[in-house]
């Protein structure tokens, strides 16, 4: 189980000093993220102590969205000012998710026909 934890973050470690070093745009779990797929890819998939480690992890996912919606009950009265930025923002970001996934799922698609 050591293994597997270490992998997932030390991709993440290595995401954020690359992201720092080099001052990009991105969130250093994203970078780390792209480093994860490739050594997936590379290895043909993950192993099965990684899968294990990794559903265990996505069982307690809700947990960690505990300390955000405490954030957002503590500013409340920031949201009520800035309502209508926040549900654009929202809006907007949810629609380009959308789009971008469909486009991406489209391509992939495309190759495996």
């Amino acid at each position: 189980m050591l293994g597997p934890l270490t992998l997932l973050l030390g991709c993440q470690f290595v995401g954020e000093v690359l992201v720092r070093a080099l001052g990009a745009p991105l969130p250093g779990p994203v970078v780390g993220l792209l480093i994860l797929l490739a050594i997936l890819t590379v290895r043909d998939g993950p192993d099965p102590e990684l899968r294990s480690v990794s559903d265990t992890l996505l069982r307690y996912l809700a947990l960690l969205f505990v300390p955000a919606g405490v954030g957002i009950v503590t500013q409340l009265d920031v949201l009520g000012r800035n309502w209508l930025a926040v549900a654009v923002a929202v809006l907007v970001s949810t629609a380009l998710g959308l789009v971008v996934t469909g486009l991406v799922m489209q391509r992939l698609a495309g190759r495996s026909a």
